[in-house]
C-alpha cells in the first residue's frame, strides 16, 4: 500500500497542535498541525502511541508507513527531514521521546 492509504488506517491528529521531539531534555524537532506537515505529524504520532518513542523499531515502522515517500527521501536526501530523521535513529540507533503539545 502508499502513503495516502496508510495514513488513513492512523488515528486523527485534529486534537494536536504539534509534537516535540526530545533527545533528553532537549527539543530537537517539532512537528506541527500544519499543511504539509499533517502527513507527518500522524505518522510519528502513531509511532509514539505504540512503542512509547520513536525508537530505531518505531522508526522502521514509521519508514513502512511512509512507502514511497520513504523511498523518495532515500534517493533525495534533504527532501524530506521527518522521513531524514528516521533514517538517522536507525543507522545511529538512538532514540527520541514524544511529547504531545494539544490545541
Amino acid at each position: 500500500m502508499g502513503f495516502a492509504e496508510n495514513i488513513k488506517s492512523l488515528p486523527g491528529v485534529s486534537h494536536l497542535a504539534a509534537i516535540n521531539l526530545q533527545d533528553g531534555e532537549t527539543v530537537v524537532a517539532t512537528i506541527e498541525h500544519k499543511s504539509g506537515q499533517i502527513g507527518s505529524l500522524a505518522v510519528y504520532n502513531h509511532l509514539g502511541q505504540i512503542y512509547g518513542a520513536i525508537t530505531p523499531q518505531a522508526a522502521a515502522k514509521g519508514l513502512e508507513i511512509f512507502a514511497e515517500h520513504a523511498d523518495d527521501a532515500r534517493a533525495n536526501p534533504g527532501k524530506h527531514p521527518n522521513i531524514d530523521r528516521l533514517f538517522r535513529l536507525i543507522e545511529e540507533g538512538r532514540t527520541l521521546r514524544v511529547k504531545h503539545v494539544f490545541a
